[in-house]
């Protein structure tokens, strides 16, 4: 028999789900959301931009977003901590603790702090 008790990913599916409806789906893309990563691209990007000063904008668009699953836990966690049971939140955290931190000190670096 299979097992039907939800993932932590579930759960924060259905809290984001309940709040943002199908835009839920870029928070939990396996894929990156070209949307959002362009957008935070061209706003980096002065107008006049060269290629290389793209290249590293779209750069740190990558490290900003490779991780929004990570965050998409945290921001239901902060909304609904209730609906998590102890072992949940652990999970959700070390996840966080192993993908996020690398992303978030290479944007930096790329951004020049």
């Amino acid at each position: 028999m299979a097992d039907t008790t939800p993932t932590v990913r579930d759960k924060v599916e259905a809290i984001l789900r309940e709040l943002t409806g199908d835009r839920t789906n870029t928070l939990l893309a396996t894929s990156l959301p070209a949307g959002v990563t362009s957008a935070i691209t061209a706003a980096l990007s002065a107008e006049d931009a060269g290629r290389d000063q793209m290249l590293h904008a779209d750069e740190i668009a990558f490290h900003l977003t490779d991780w929004i699953s990570e965050a998409a836990f945290l921001v239901a966690l902060h909304l609904f901590p209730d609906r998590f049971k102890s072992e949940e939140i652990r999970e959700g955290i070390q996840a966080f603790l192993i993908h996020a931190p690398h992303h978030v000190i290479a944007a930096a670096r790329l951004a020049g702090f």
